[in-house]
């Protein structure tokens, strides 16, 4: 765990910044050193311990007393909020921590994306009302016969609480299920998937120590068949929230034709190919694209990688990235296919800026965003953002 250098150092906190820490000022140290802060609400007047004091511009720090608290700071849910690194967010009321979100994303737009919007709503998902018991994914940490996450910035291991982790989801084993069934295996990680048709124990390795190796998820009015250890959204509402999301800001006409990139085991295919749109499917994961053609048969699938894949000419193209996002590269050729619409899925708000600017740049324009709270009491978002031809 990260121990304080220095727990003798008093501030107001300002603004939220990506990644879930306020930024405040140092008094008295050449016009005020940034610090980033953890654990505080931004207009708190706090105490704070420095973490991380090895970089020239800016350091590393956390709450360590509250002096004047802020009136959404509430109770942790959780014993070992603050100390696990599972969650950010745990001590801000739920409401205040999407109006956190929206400034993230929005201020994010504005300094690398070069684009200001001027009011985004964090909505719910559906089936969320406490932000609690959502997560259908954990990977967990193991020493012995303990079980946990890891503590915030180290990799020391923190139990989850007696009942388990709040986040997650209804319907799994307990933490004791599972120390018990990975006894033996001498494994340093363990990964636990709650779908709709039951739970899966799993290494990271892959190898299934309890439940199905393929598991089924429903959303969007379907069945989608999806490895234990592979790729899904991990809030059971979100591929509801998402799917809907996309599909509303395209509006696609039957017959028009549409590619997916980096299109999992299918999940926003189904939706266009619902449409009766023309789908073209392109991922990496020859495991993912082997189940989309079962979930999806109605639409076409290739295993490429998409810096390397084809882009054709389609009218639209939607394109869920890993949280590095798209990069210049795939952002340029999708621009060059010329699609007319572009339905973007996001779970960084800075990837998501810096691919913003690219699409700028190529001629295309924003026109509508959207973000979801798909991960409660932490500080990521999820946006779907629309893009048209200028």
């Amino acid at each position: 765990m990260v121990s304080p250098i220095d727990a003798d150092k008093t501030v107001v906190l300002g603004a939220i910044a990506h990644g879930g820490a306020c930024v405040a000022r140092l008094p008295g140290d050449g016009g005020g050193r940034v610090v980033f802060v953890r654990g505080g609400i931004p207009g708190e007047r706090v105490r704070i311990g420095l973490t991380d004091t090895s970089r020239q511009s800016w350091w590393r720090g956390v709450v360590i007393e509250v002096i004047d608290a802020s009136p959404d700071r509430v109770s942790p849910p959780c014993p070992v909020a603050g100390v696990c690194g599972g969650c950010d967010w745990q001590h801000i009321g739920l409401r205040r921590q999407r109006e956190l979100k929206a400034q993230i994303v929005v201020e994010q737009l504005q300094r690398l994306g070069q684009v200001d919007w001027p009011e985004l709503v964090v909505e719910p998902v559906p089936g969320d009302c406490d932000g609690l018991a959502w997560r259908t994914r954990m990977r967990y940490q193991v020493s012995g016969q303990a079980i946990g996450l890891r503590a915030w910035g180290s990799h020391d291991l923190v139990e989850t609480p007696a009942g388990g982790c709040p986040l997650v989801a209804p319907g799994g084993p307990g933490d004791d299920t599972v120390a018990s069934l990975i006894a033996g295996f001498g494994a340093e990680q363990v990964g636990v998937t709650i779908a709709s048709s039951g739970w899966t124990v799993w290494l990271p390795d892959g190898k299934t120590v309890c439940g199905d190796e393929v598991v089924t998820q429903h959303a969007t009015g379907r069945d989608f068949h999806v490895r234990a250890d592979g790729f899904w959204q991990v809030h059971p509402g979100a591929a509801d929230a998402l799917s809907g999301a996309v599909m509303a800001m395209l509006q696609p006409k039957p017959g028009a034709s549409a590619t997916d990139l980096y299109c999992g085991a299918g999940l926003f295919s189904a939706a266009l190919a619902d449409a009766k749109v023309q789908v073209l499917g392109v991922e990496a994961d020859a495991s993912a694209v082997a189940l989309a053609r079962i979930n999806v048969p109605e639409a076409k699938f290739i295993t490429s990688r998409v810096e390397r894949a084809r882009i054709g000419a389609s009218s639209i193209v939607v394109l869920d990235p890993p949280r590095a996002g798209a990069g210049r590269g795939v952002i340029k050729r999708i621009a060059s296919a010329n699609p007319t619409a572009i339905a973007y899925v996001a779970c960084d708000p800075a990837s998501l800026a810096r691919d913003t600017a690219t699409l700028l740049a190529c001629h295309y324009r924003l026109t509508a965003l959207a973000a979801f709270d798909v991960f409660p009491m932490t500080a990521h978002v999820e946006t779907v953002a629309l893009f048209e031809t200028e």
